[in-house]
């Protein structure tokens, strides 16, 4: 998957939202989001977020937005929503499903990284283990059953002593399962609509790729 090197945090000022790209900063004074709440360019200023949008400009932004939070490119998120498509069921909820499984998000949901972008490094740098093997996809979509665990040789990270101090910051949702003794989790079922505790319509999201 490509990799944005550009700040992130103009994405949140795009939407008008904070998005949590960067974890703990987003919650702290130094979020560029509290210091310039408008739209990036030269001309934020002049009310982006009050004009007019079009059904089809609601539906865009509504796109981009899931994306943005989840960390995919577009020709992937193409991809998920044909998956959905595909499957019996509302089509918007079994899309937030597929990208709640992912095993970045499934980490990151775990309280084991403070962002999703971060919990895609630490599933690449090879610090789980799948069902007690090796993995480093981040974009690998969990079952029931499966389990997530830091290797072994992991745990005496610097990283994942202080994250094991933090545990209990964020709540791990009713779908996973945490033992913060083998920092392992257990997927105990799909997530449904309720546990997807994020601001989106993915009405708006069927609509856009229905056109």
């Amino acid at each position: 998957m490509a990799r944005r090197t550009d700040p992130v945090c103009r994405l949140c000022r795009r939407e008008g939202m904070k998005l949590f790209l960067k974890g703990e900063r987003c919650l702290s004074p130094k979020c560029s989001f509290e210091k310039r709440n408008y739209a990036p360019g030269m001309h934020g200023k002049k009310g982006a977020f009050k004009r007019k949008e079009s059904d089809f400009a609601l539906q865009l932004r509504e796109k981009q937005k899931a994306r943005r939070i989840y960390g995919v490119q577009e020709r992937q998120f193409r991809r998920y929503f044909r998956t959905a498509l595909r499957v019996k069921g509302m089509t918007g909820v079994t899309l937030l499903q597929i990208l709640e499984r992912r095993l970045d998000n499934v980490v990151y949901r775990l309280g084991l990284a403070d962002s999703r972008a971060q919990a895609r490094q630490l599933v690449r740098h090879g610090h789980f283990l799948l069902n007690g093997h090796n993995h480093n996809i981040p974009s690998y979509l969990v079952e029931v059953g499966d389990v997530v665990e830091v290797r072994s040789a992991s745990r005496s990270n610097g990283y994942f002593k202080t994250a094991l101090e933090n545990l209990g910051a964020r709540s791990v949702p009713d779908w996973l399962e945490f033992d913060s003794a083998r920092l392992a989790g257990r997927v105990l079922s799909l997530p449904d609509r309720q546990s997807v505790d994020l601001p989106l319509s993915e009405q708006l999201i069927v609509e856009y790729y229905s056109r």
